[in-house]
């Protein structure tokens, strides 16, 4: 039915209160599909039908109301849209009217109304009597000002004005927030003849299409739609709000149970750790209690955990929300700002409840200030606050659209506009992390990183004071922690590009650098540079120096580096260096000599030079290495490159 608005409608109440003959009253359809809910009178798990309306196309779930099964009844109010309250004429408020009622308060229900069954079995005064408690009984509560009809399954009393008040409470059903990317938490998973896997549940957020691959959590597997049910009809796409049966490739039926989640490629994560927002349940005996073991139930999810509270020993308020962690038996898959709820394992009952602030999250201490802050800007009206705070908890680590659209709860559409606004305000800043990736970090991680960068250049000056410049790759060694050095590379290129740093491609220094030698020591250089120049294209041998440098034999490497970083020696090959000025005059006469021969030998390098075989092949072998000539075999030619850039009678 095209147009038609796609919500989920839940039942709530004590056992034995007329909920699934109410269904049946609306639908026709008979929820209890159970034999031992036929035999025994009562519901037990879960049950579906549909409900057209004006504009609205319903899908309502009745959930057991006996206490024994709250587990089912909760994981089947975790995709509610709406909620009808249903209480007995001839029984009032009972205990699971009161923990059904909180339990929706605690999931963030905000749209409902009240039911009155069995209405044939009361007179009018004491209906207006019950209708008072039950005013008094949601005072505070989102069904405060909700509907209360009166009806009757067995005589058809109300049930035509029950639709009107389903009709005009689904006209106003506040919009619920869609992040825009298909998510599901599972409720059954069966086997049809000729199908395979299909599974069933309330579809949270996004759009599926036949054909469409998914994965599936926790295990984080790749699964493949082969087709889509809603309603019991054939469909091609189904979006949020609707009930979906999805026909399942990749997976069997049996590997899938209640709790289970799908979700778009790159969307969801499973964590064993949580961050969330906990307050108590009003009706709770006892408090919540720092690293108590709990029940949780979140999404269609059952597991236990330990709760532990971040700003106190105990929450001491009903209704404030506190910051607290879970720390799960077994992994799920959450997203942001997901209501859970809290029950005490034994005796069972509901103790509280909140929402996720980080769906994948580390161990937080007590007394680490500043991740709580996070925590709580994470809690935000604000999408770019929200963002900032989950980039905060990311640090260096990689991060997609998806990824961020999952932890701060922003929609997707959303996300890159405000990045790219972040990003231009200075909020975050892009740097390279590769050849052809870059990252935006947050402005306060890279001022950190910048200090982290100029400290260890600080540390490598002090370890060899006789260097001018220190090796990119040994700051790199020294931040190894960073595990990136394309990202520390980055970070050096914009300390240079800010002036505090100098340096080239292979080395670096802070910016007013000076190497410190002693006098001894700057003699010793000036007599070792004095030697490379008058030793021209037969240079002196780096050992002898260091045979020669007599108590200062220890610093003839250094001082030899230092003239390299000064550019007044060029490295041939290890140990061996040219005066820059010979070095110069050897790539002239090279050049000249390919203007007359079309080729050159090692033998005609060393007779152009003047030199030995012993300094001709190293100086041959470097003048390949630099781009100028190319070898093939025995013979040299000048690049093509060169060739192509000289003019005639250009000298270089």
């Amino acid at each position: 039915m095209p147009g038609k608005v796609d919500l989920v409608l839940g039942t709530a109440g004590h056992i034995d209160h007329g909920k699934t003959a109410l269904v049946r009253a609306l639908t026709g359809v008979d929820t209890d599909r159970l034999p031992a809910e036929k035999q025994r009178g009562i519901t037990i798990d879960l049950g579906f039908a549909s409900l057209d309306l004006p504009g609205h196309r319903v899908a309502l779930v009745d959930v057991p109301g006996h206490e024994r099964f709250i587990r089912n009844m909760l994981a089947g109010a975790s995709g509610l849209d709406l909620a009808m309250l249903i209480v007995a004429a001839d029984d009032s408020v009972m205990p699971q009217t009161r923990e059904h009622l909180e339990i929706l308060q605690l999931l963030g229900l905000s749209g409902g109304l009240i039911v009155l069954t069995k209405c044939d079995l009361a007179d009018e005064s004491w209906l207006d009597l019950v209708e008072e408690d039950l005013r008094t009984l949601v005072n505070g509560t989102f069904l405060e000002s909700a509907e209360i009809v009166r009806t009757s399954a067995t005589s058809g009393r109300g049930i035509e004005e029950l639709k009107a008040s389903l009709t005009r409470v689904c006209d106003q059903a506040p919009p619920r927030d869609d992040p825009g990317l298909f998510r599901m938490a599972i409720d059954r998973s069966f086997t049809l003849a000729g199908h395979g896997t299909v599974v069933t549940g309330a579809v949270a957020s996004g759009e599926l299409v036949v054909g469409s691959d998914l994965e599936w959590f926790p295990e984080g597997r790749p699964v493949r739609v082969r087709g889509i049910h809603r309603h019991d009809q054939s469909v091609e796409r189904v979006g949020r709000g609707a009930r979906a049966a999805i026909n399942l490739g990749g997976v069997h039926h049996r590997e899938v149970q209640r709790g289970d989640e799908l979700a778009e490629p790159g969307y969801l994560r499973a964590s064993r750790v949580l961050s969330v927002e906990v307050r108590e349940s009003i009706e709770a005996v006892g408090r919540l209690r720092h690293r108590a073991r709990y029940r949780v139930h979140v999404g269609t999810a059952e597991v236990a955990a330990s709760l532990s509270l971040l700003d106190r020993e105990a929450v001491e308020s009903s209704t404030g929300l506190r910051l607290a962690q879970l720390f799960l038996a077994e992994p799920i898959a959450t997203v942001h700002g997901q209501p859970f709820v809290i029950r005490e394992e034994s005796p069972p009952a509901t103790v509280g409840g909140g929402r996720v602030l980080q769906p994948v999250a580390r161990r937080i201490r007590r007394r680490d200030l500043l991740a709580k802050e996070r925590l709580r800007r994470l809690g935000s009206v604000e999408g770019s606050t929200r963002i900032a705070s989950a980039l905060a908890f990311q640090g260096l680590s990689p991060w997609t659209d998806r990824t961020l659209c999952r932890d701060s709860g922003v929609p997707i559409s959303e996300v890159r506009p405000t990045v790219e606004k972040m990003v231009s305000s200075g909020e975050l800043i892009t740097l390279p992390v590769g050849p052809r990736r870059t990252v935006q970090i947050l402005a306060e991680f890279v001022v950190e990183i910048e200090d982290r960068v100029l400290r260890a250049i600080a540390r490598l000056h002090q370890a060899s004071p006789r260097m001018s410049t220190i090796a990119r790759a040994r700051v790199a060694s020294a931040l190894a922690d960073l595990e990136n050095d394309a990202l520390v590379a980055g970070i050096i290129d914009r300390l240079k590009s800010a002036g505090r740093v100098v340096g080239d491609a292979r080395t670096i220094a802070l910016s007013g650098h000076e190497p410190r030698l002693s006098q001894g020591e700057r003699k010793l250089k000036k007599e070792i540079a004095e030697a490379y120049r008058s030793g021209g294209f037969t240079p002196p041998d780096s050992t002898d120096w260091t045979l020669k440098g007599g108590p200062r034999a220890s610093t003839v490497p250094d001082l030899l580096a230092l003239l390299r970083d000064e550019e007044q020696l060029v490295e041939i090959s290890p140990g061996l260096y040219l005066d820059h000025d010979i070095e110069v005059e050897m790539r002239s006469k090279v050049i000249s000599y390919f203007r007359a021969s079309p080729g050159m030998t090692v033998a005609d390098l060393r007779d152009l030079l003047g030199t030995s075989r012993k300094f001709a092949v190293p100086l041959a072998e470097y003048l390949d290495r630099i781009g100028l000539t190319h070898r093939e075999g025995d013979i040299r030619t000048l690049a093509r490159k060169i060739t192509s850039t000289l003019d005639p009678g250009e000298e270089l």
